[in-house]
């Protein structure tokens, strides 16, 4: 499939889908000054061979540079009359200061170690000077003195703008705390029942620059129990809430709702006496608070964040505060970094990681089964007297913040979350949860508008943390499928809305024509709106929030973008724009420094409100997520697939997905075992070579004419005598291995029904035929010829050859695909941004099994989506 921008139309076509032009510490390598970048997924630094940008998690170098105004070609329209010729800026005589993190809350629990942490402290901070900030005169669209504001224009410095709206991770109106929910009536006032002893009734207040939901995906939240009946599996089925109640916008999301709370984690556990870190040589005796914040160090010492600079500094920094109320028995003064010793913590861990590895599968089904009966009553909830099954219903165990890319906070303590932090939500008349560790609630709330179970604040980036639903469950489904509703709407308004913003490209309101810029790189680009960051997190960015660091003019019309992302994945990409959009982002930059807002008229909620004057529920997001579902439709409906292979559909399955998450900027690094999972791939590609060759080899010592069959006469190309050797000799310790366990398998088995076990002349005799057998293979070694092991019809093998023939073909295939898309996050826009209607009925028209694209936690999550028409179109 071409990969051109020919087979989009000219308002459709993503810019982005163009093709490209162009000593030992701490019991390890102390890492203190070296600048690891930080990531979820084991990566290098490979270039994304397929893409027309870079996935590293690398900062954009150069800061506060006054820029020099490069000649560009000028025309004499009027419309290109610079908006903004104000005189050049004094450089500003200070810096901006550096900011600091907000005080750590404290818990009331007499016994913990977060209430150690109590005054503010400095994280690391952030050199880059910045230019004092200046006020903005507010234009307005009515004014007859338009003109004459823009020409006397005076440029701003970088604004530190209110954080208004989030852009991918804005919670919608139904599941903010109520503290930050907008009363519409007073006659819907909420009751609030307290418990007695409560530290703090009050539920979660907003913050100010808007709150980032997250919700946490337990590792194992969504795995059913296993000893779940099917009475209960077909009681789940039978509620199809897309055919009762679709669209479900309504304001009361259930009526009854039981629960019964969150699960905590057990209490922390002591080492063992003779288990003691070191401090300059000497071991330590720590008090169980201290010791456990060492030994969340001492696990991760052999990570990659444990070589971290910024992960070291904040540990160190908190253990330190820990240390003040919890200080050594041994009166030992523990001031530097170096000179702390984790490894004996990292090496018990590492021994209790291997028992637990070496368990007998019964002392691992006992373990599971005792894990599954805690977990039991926590897993599902009573909503409107029906069963569903609840997502995070676990609290995450206090451990040190790994964060993403990288975040300054990284290696900061998180607390233990006590039932004293949290606020439930359940019905009028439910019972209260009894919580399974000593503590009161917090707040017990019945609020039937908002869908969270239960609501908290952790304390390391002050984010609300909330308990939800599965995703798979009836008020998750409805959600999902309003937003993508909503994204199809859009198809009615996007052509309006275009010849909308290409006239404000021109608008004489410095406003007007900044925001219709923005747009067209949201709609265009695919980008996230953005929102200005604060002194103690992660320097990312969106579209709202860019810099003139981050944007390089190269002329006729062409426009590098170079920033850090969502989760500080680094976007590039150099595009070839409009000429209009050429000259606006010339005019933005003129006259600022690189640490500037580059559209300092705009901001993500100013932009928002535009867009819902221009479509009822429209934002940045759903934006997004029209491009990327009307992109993925038409990328699927391009590829010609008739008598095409189940491989090769799914291949151009992939590849579009592959398109659009290059669109969203949805990369990753190559995995480190990319490389030696492909020589494996390669490995076993061979090994189905070397089978076709014996069946060959067996054709023509049956009959010589095969030979001159051209279908079966050509050698393998890579199989020299050199591997097979290799390969025959592997095979041979694999059936070696096979016979032995077999053998001892039937001797448990005797035993067990009282009968004598077989003798070892048993076994003895079964691996001398294996011996036999390998060196009659030997012997056969550049004969070209080769005896079966028992006699086959000719008919037989030849259908045997047609069909790893096929099976290479399908496996090379694989290959491909595999090798393509190791720098690409598929997962992501399949679940957040593609309409899964669009898979399931591309799977319907070209009978693709859709197990084979879907994971059974898709399946789970998108069960209204199965059933559409093999003629649904988004």
């Amino acid at each position: 499939m071409s990969t051109d921008s020919h087979m989009y139309s000219d308002d459709d076509t993503p810019l982005h889908l163009k093709p490209p032009q162009n000593g030992a510490v701490n019991g390890h390598s102390n890492g203190l000054n070296r600048d690891v970048s930080m990531s979820d997924d084991d990566d290098d630094d490979m270039p994304l061979s397929q893409t027309t940008r870079k996935s590293e998690s690398l900062a954009p170098s150069g800061h506060n540079l006054k820029r020099k105004k490069p000649a560009y070609a000028e025309s004499s329209s009027d419309d290109d009359t610079p908006l903004a010729s104000s005189p050049a800026k004094p450089k500003p005589s200070s810096s901006r200061p550096n900011g600091k993190s907000k005080a750590k809350q404290e818990s009331d629990a007499d016994n913990s170690y977060q209430s150690s942490l109590e005054a503010p402290k400095k994280r690391a901070p952030n050199n880059r000077g910045r230019p004092p900030k200046k006020k903005i005169k507010e234009e307005s669209d009515a004014s007859d003195d338009d003109d004459k504001l823009i020409a006397a224009k005076k440029t701003s410095g970088r604004k530190r703008k209110v954080k208004a709206e989030k852009d991918d991770d804005a919670m919608s109106e139904d599941d903010k705390p109520i503290a930050q929910k907008v009363t519409v009536a007073k006659s819907r006032a909420r009751k609030v029942k307290k418990e007695e002893d409560a530290s703090d009734p009050e539920t979660p207040k907003a913050k100010k620059r808007g709150t980032k939901v997250k919700k946490e995906e337990d590792s194992g939240s969504t795995t059913p129990v296993k000893s779940k009946g099917k009475k209960e599996e077909e009681e789940e089925e039978v509620f199809r809430w897309w055919e009762q109640d679709p669209n479900g916008d309504g304001s009361a999301k259930w009526t009854t709702l039981e629960h019964n709370g969150v699960l905590f984690p057990p209490p922390y556990e002591p080492l063992p006496k003779h288990v003691r870190m070191k401090y300059n040589g000497r071991e330590l005796d720590l008090p169980p608070e201290a010791e456990e914040v060492a030994g969340f160090y001492g696990a991760m010492l052999e990570t990659e964040h444990a070589k971290d600079a910024t992960f070291n500094k904040n540990f160190f920094e908190d253990w330190k505060t820990v240390l003040k109320k919890y200080p050594p028995r041994c009166d030992t003064q523990i001031v530097k970094f170096e000179l702390c010793d984790f490894r004996p913590m990292f090496e018990y861990f590492e021994g209790e990681r291997a028992k637990k590895k070496a368990m007998t599968s019964e002392e691992k089904k006992a373990a599971k089964k005792a894990k599954e009966e805690l977990e039991a009553k926590y897993t599902h909830c009573l909503l409107d007297g029906r069963k569903e099954k609840i997502g995070n219903f676990r609290v995450e165990p206090p451990g040190l913040f790994r964060g993403r890319g990288d975040h300054p906070k990284k290696g900061a303590l998180k607390f233990r979350v006590r039932p004293e932090d949290i606020t439930l939500n359940i019905g009028d008349n439910a019972p209260i949860p009894i919580p399974n560790v000593p503590g009161q609630w917090k707040a017990v709330t019945h609020d039937n508008t908002v869908t969270w179970l239960a609501t908290w604040t952790e304390n390391v980036n002050s984010n609300h943390k909330y308990v939800f639903l599965a995703a798979g469950s009836s008020l998750k489904g409805q959600s999902d499928m309003q937003k993508f509703e909503k994204a199809r709407e859009l198809k009615n308004h996007v052509n309006r809305i275009r010849q909308n913003y290409q006239v404000d490209l021109k608008s004489k309101v410095m406003a007007d024509r900044q925001r219709a810029t923005a747009m067209y790189f949201i709609d265009k680009l695919a980008l996230r709106a953005g929102n200005e960051k604060g002194e103690d997190e992660a320097d990312t960015v969106g579209c709202c929030s860019l810099r003139c660091e981050h944007v390089t003019l190269e002329a006729p019309d062409f426009i590098i973008f170079d920033f850090l992302g969502k989760d500080s994945i680094r976007y590039y990409n150099r595009v070839q724009v409009e000429p209009q959009v050429f000259k606006n982002i010339r005019i933005f930059k003129e006259n600022k420094n690189d640490d500037d807002n580059l559209f300092d008229r705009v901001t993500t909620s100013s932009l928002n409100k535009h867009l819902n004057n221009e479509m009822k529920g429209l934002t940045a997001k759903v934006f997004r997520t029209f491009n990327a579902s009307i992109t993925f439709q038409r990328l699927l409906d391009e590829e010609k697939l008739e008598g095409a292979t189940l491989q090769e559909k799914l291949n151009a399955y992939n590849k579009a997905n592959r398109w659009v998450a290059i669109l969203c900027n949805h990369q990753r690094s190559a995995p480190k075992t990319h490389d030696q999972s492909m020589e494996k791939m390669r490995y076993k590609l061979r090994g189905f070579k070397y089978d076709r060759m014996k069946l060959r080899h067996a054709l023509f010592k049956i009959d010589s004419k095969y030979k001159k069959n051209k279908k079966y006469n050509e050698d393998e190309s890579d199989l020299d005598d050199d591997w097979i050797a290799v390969h025959e000799d592997n095979m041979k310790a694999k059936e070696i291995e096979k016979a032995e366990k077999k053998f001892a398998r039937e001797n448990e088995k005797l035993e067990e029904d009282g009968k004598k076990s077989n003798k070892d002349t048993v076994l003895k005799e079964r691996l001398q035929a294996i011996e036999d057998e390998f060196k009659k293979l030997a012997k056969e070694r550049g004969t070209g010829k080769h005896s079966l092991n028992r006699e086959r019809p000719v008919e037989k093998i030849e259908e045997a050859v047609d069909k790893l023939t096929e099976k290479i073909k399908n496996f090379k295939l694989q290959m491909v695909d595999r090798d393509e898309g190791k720098e690409v996050a598929l997962g992501t826009s399949k679940i957040n941004y593609l309409d899964p209607r669009i898979t399931a009925a591309w799977c319907k028209i070209h009978e693709v099994p859709i197990e084979k694209l879907f994971s059974k936690t898709l399946l789970t999550k998108f069960p209204w989506a199965m059933e559409v028409d093999p003629e649904w179109k988004f």
